[in-house]
């Protein structure tokens, strides 16, 4: 399910299809998650039988059947989650598509704040790291849970709002798709100061 970023460099835009990024232990969370619910909803589906006019059983049979559904859009929504960004001279937009809605905002150069890579937010270790006391993996599954509502490794300000982007895109792969976007852009992107570092040792790399 994960494709290689691309580039389609058109006669006034630039577009970039992000795809689908999602690391394979959160597709295995969510897989998890989905047959744990619709587990759920099938106990109560047997419990319903046999339908009868019994009003209970009603609710039951009908209350399985928005559990099947709700558990159904929402891993399709996670697991097809797909995100585009598209450049103009006017502004950038970001896509973010799944099988059952499409969302498209687009932000004007002028209001556009500096870009960031946050990358994931710093946190501290678990008390129970490491050694023989981790028995739970409670740390492993911290980095699970700030992976999961991970809004977006690229972010700037507009106006009084912090807008994040580019879900799953770490640190090499962000560093080519800035150096992409300058081209295009020229002065009108602006970069935070962390940049200035990564971008040096990417050109070091490529050397």
């Amino acid at each position: 399910m994960k494709k290689d970023i691309t580039y389609h460099w058109g006669e006034d835009h630039l577009m970039i299809t992000l795809g689908n990024r999602i690391q394979p232990r959160i597709r295995v969370l969510f897989c998890a998650e989905f047959l744990f619910t619709t587990g759920m909803a099938t106990i109560f589906l047997l419990q319903s039988f046999p339908l009868s006019s019994h009003f209970i059983h009603w609710i039951a049979a009908l209350g399985a059947a928005v559990i099947y559904l709700l558990a159904s859009y929402r891993f399709l929504a996670r697991m097809y989650f797909h995100e585009k960004v598209v450049l103009d001279k006017d502004g950038l937009t970001i896509i973010r598509k799944t099988p059952f809605v499409q969302h498209r905002r687009q932000y004007d150069w002028r209001g556009i704040g500096p870009l960031h890579y946050a990358g994931k937010k710093p946190k501290s270790d678990h008390t129970l790291k490491g050694g023989c006391f981790d028995y739970f993996g409670f740390e492993t599954h911290e980095y699970l849970i700030q992976s999961l509502h991970h809004e977006g490794n690229l972010s700037f300000t507009y106006g009084s709002c912090v807008v994040h982007f580019a879900r799953g895109i770490y640190s090499w792969d962000a560093e080519e798709m800035v150096h992409i976007m300058r081209l295009f852009t020229g002065p009108m992107l602006r970069l935070g100061p962390e940049w200035e570092r990564m971008l040096q040792e990417h050109e070091i790399d490529e050397n």
